[in-house]
């Protein structure tokens, strides 16, 4: 893939991987368009990231996704390349009392809902490209999942498996589709969500060089990148699934269940 010259729109680029994607690609020469849910937090990253375009928009929402993807054609007729970083981490015991279904299933919503929305309306607009490329986000817990964030592995899982039918489907155009598959990784998200001190047994990945190692890949058409734990996370599951399931989890639960 050609990694400058390109007009891309990034999903929950207003921090943590998003933001560090959009400054890395703007300073190889890229357009760069950011979405967040949050108007004061896409003011930030306009401060933090001179040059970025930010538009406020919710993945979780159909018909404001449709808005969304009109309003991005129109402006910027070039668009050329999705990545679909739009995410959120949250813990879940399921035995806890009462739990609000539809707080539970709004992971879904967001993760792989808005992953799918996102490619369904943009992709004929990227048919018509010389060259193109979609880049969805899913996470090294979609090969081995973590216990106390279910909703979470199992949206990254999903996201996985659409995107090798993705790929299939899309054999004979000229769209790229391509999987970063991160392992834990430093950012906000985590630290909101989880805390500086919470059981995850694993060290977090600096998320400068996480990126830097993504857009290497996509310079080599690696199809799916696994930077760091990720691809130790994949071979394990296939040669030790259970193993390495226990290994992930142990720290994890022991301390989730004090």
């Amino acid at each position: 893939m050609r990694i400058f010259d390109n007009t891309i729109l990034i999903t929950g680029g207003s921090s943590g991987i998003g933001l560090e994607f959009a400054a890395q690609l703007i300073d190889i020469g890229n357009t760069v368009i950011v979405t967040g849910r949050h108007q004061g937090t896409l003011d930030a990253a306009r401060q933090k990231v001179p040059g970025i375009h930010t538009i406020q928009s919710d993945v979780s929402d159909p018909v404001g996704v449709a808005r969304l993807c009109a309003s991005v054609i129109e402006e910027f007729p070039k668009l050329n390349v999705l990545i679909n970083n739009a995410g959120i981490m949250r813990k879940f015991d399921l035995l806890a009392s009462p739990l609000e279904l539809r707080d539970v299933i709004h992971e879904i919503e967001i993760n792989l809902n808005g992953t799918v929305a996102m490619v369904v309306q943009l992709l004929p607009h990227l048919d018509t490209k010389d060259q193109a490329a979609i880049v969805n986000v899913s996470s090294g817990l979609a090969f081995v999942p973590l216990a106390i964030a279910p909703i979470y592995c199992a949206s990254k899982a999903a996201i996985h498996s659409f995107t090798q039918s993705l790929r299939l489907q899309l054999t004979d155009t000229r769209i790229t589709i391509f999987e970063l598959v991160p392992p834990l990784t430093d950012t906000p998200l985590l630290k909101r969500d989880f805390g500086a001190n919470d059981p995850v047994s694993v060290k977090k990945m600096d998320v400068k060089d996480m990126v830097r190692r993504a857009i290497e890949g996509l310079k080599k058409d690696q199809v799916e990148i696994r930077p760091g734990l990720s691809n130790a996370l994949k071979i394990m599951s296939r040669l030790a699934p259970d193993f390495i399931l226990k290994q992930l989890n142990r720290r994890a639960l022991k301390l989730a269940r004090r």
